[in-house]
C-alpha cells in the first residue's frame, strides 16, 4: 500500500470525521436520543431507509418517529394493533406500509424478549470470525423468522447470502460499534469489534476507491466490500472502516475534480 494513499485518506478522514458531519447526515436522527433502545431503533430504521438524498431521508425519518410521539422504544414496546393504523400511509420510495408494519411487529416481538438489538446481530458471529459476515447472514434469517414476514420486505434488509454489498447494514453497524474522540459514531455495542466491521460501499465510496486503486472488482457487491475492507485493514487493522469518512467525503466533494484543480 503506497504511503501517499494512507496519508491522503488520513487527511480526509480527519476532515470529515467531525461532529459537524452529524447535522446533515441521517445519523442526526439517532443522535437526538439518549436512551440505548431509542438510539438502536432509530439508527436501524434510518439506515434501512437510507437511499436517496440525505435531506429526504432525514425528513422521512422525522415523520416516522413523530408518529411514535418521538418515543420509539416506548411505542415499540407498548403499542397495540390498532396503533399501527397511523402508519398505513407512510412510505419512502419502495418502502411501503406493509414493510413498516412488519418492522413494528418484529421490533415489538424482539424487545419484549431482549434489552438490546445487539443480540440479534451477534447471535451468528462465531469465535475467530474476522468480519461480521456470519452475523449479517444470521440477522437476516432471524429478522424474517416470524410467520407473518412478507416476502417483499426482504429486499429492504440485505444479506451477504444474496451477494449484496449490505451498505445500509454496514453503515448501521459502524454507527453502533466504532467510536473515537470525535464523537460521530456511538460505540455503544461492545460484543462486535471495530476490526470486524466492513465498509459501507455506496456510489461515492465505490468511485473514489476505484480511482485510488483500492478496489479492482468490477461488480459493486459483497466480494467488493470484502476486497476494499481488506485493503483498508492494511492501513488500520483495528479500525478499517474509519476510512469510510474519507472515501465518502472525497466522493461528495468530487475528488476527481479536486485533483484537477
Amino acid at each position: 500500500m503506497p504511503a501517499d494513499i494512507k496519508k491522503l485518506l488520513d487527511q480526509y478522514e480527519a476532515q470529515f470525521n467531525q461532529i459537524d458531519f452529524i447535522e446533515n447526515d441521517p445519523i442526526c436522527i439517532p443522535k437526538s436520543f439518549t436512551n440505548l433502545q431509542d438510539i438502536e431503533i432509530t439508527a436501524f430504521w434510518v439506515a434501512m431507509l437510507a437511499w436517496g438524498q440525505r435531506k429526504t431521508i432525514i425528513n422521512k425519518a422525522r415523520e416516522l418517529f413523530g408518529r411514535m410521539d418521538n418515543a420509539p422504544y416506548d411505542f415499540i414496546l407498548n403499542h397495540e394493533e390498532k396503533d399501527r393504523e397511523q402508519f398505513l400511509d407512510f412510505k419512502h420510495r419502495t418502502f411501503q406500509s406493509l414493510d413498516t408494519l412488519y418492522f413494528l411487529s418484529f421490533l415489538q416481538w424482539f424487545y419484549q424478549k431482549n434489552d438490546s438489538l445487539e443480540k440479534a446481530f451477534t447471535r451468528g458471529i462465531q469465535v475467530g470470525d474476522q468480519t461480521i459476515e456470519n452475523g449479517l447472514i444470521a440477522f437476516h434469517e432471524f429478522f424474517f423468522s416470524l410467520p407473518e414476514a412478507p416476502q417483499r420486505t426482504r429486499k429492504h434488509v440485505s444479506t451477504p447470502k444474496r451477494k449484496s454489498s449490505c451498505k445500509r447494514l454496514n453503515m448501521f453497524l459502524r454507527w453502533m460499534v466504532r467510536s473515537d474522540e470525535n464523537g460521530v459514531d456511538f460505540g455503544l455495542w461492545k460484543n462486535i469489534k471495530p476490526s470486524q466491521l466492513l465498509i459501507p460501499l455506496d456510489v461515492h465510496v465505490d468511485r473514489v476507491a476505484r480511482k485510488l486503486g483500492l478496489l479492482e472488482r468490477k461488480q459493486t457487491d459483497w466480494l467488493a466490500v470484502i476486497e476494499l475492507t481488506a485493503k483498508l485493514r492494511l492501513l488500520d487493522p483495528n479500525d478499517p472502516v474509519r476510512y469510510d469518512f474519507a472515501l465518502f467525503g472525497m466522493g461528495v466533494l468530487q475528488y476527481d475534480d479536486l485533483k484537477k484543480s
